[in-house]
């Protein structure tokens, strides 16, 4: 399987940036494009995830799963398209559902920023839109027929 976008490269553009916290960034999720999954594939869930954030387990800037298995791309700002298409965003670490894009700490050096898209074998996973980041995450993980990732990074 794998996961590629054209406007992620070593560190997240601005325009990905949260725009909150101190940070000013536009916010928008960015474009992304995959494939490879296994035949069984039922839909595809897509995490974002800084395992740098200080913080017990980190922080999830993004939770999305039901994506139809037909779709093999998200648009930058993805958010009303993922919600047409019937796809769940659900809670992150800021606690609203929907992308919210790095900002970690003045001074704590580059985080990295983990986006990983996973072939799932059901078409509605049986999580809600108020699941816990971390119970959404361990249990997409431990159900996924497979999973590709890439790696961004920012520090501020």
């Amino acid at each position: 399987m794998y996961l590629h976008s054209e406007a992620l490269g070593e560190r997240v553009d601005e325009r990905f940036v949260y725009n909150g916290y101190g940070c000013h960034g536009e916010n928008l999720s960015p474009p992304l494009d995959w494939g490879g999954e296994p035949q069984e594939t039922e839909s595809f869930a897509l995490i974002v995830h800084d395992p740098d954030a200080p913080r017990p387990g980190g922080w999830w800037h993004w939770i999305v799963f039901d994506i139809p298995r037909v779709v093999h791309h998200i648009p930058e700002g993805a958010g009303a398209f993922l919600r047409e298409l019937g796809a769940v965003e659900s809670v992150t670490s800021f606690g609203t559902p929907g992308y919210g894009g790095p900002c970690p700490p003045v001074g704590h050096g580059p985080h990295r920023y983990v986006f990983s898209i996973f072939a799932m074998p059901r078409a509605h996973l049986p999580l809600r839109p108020d699941t816990s980041p971390a119970v959404a995450d361990a249990w997409i993980r431990d159900h996924a027929l497979d999973s590709a990732s890439l790696i961004s990074h920012y520090q501020r």
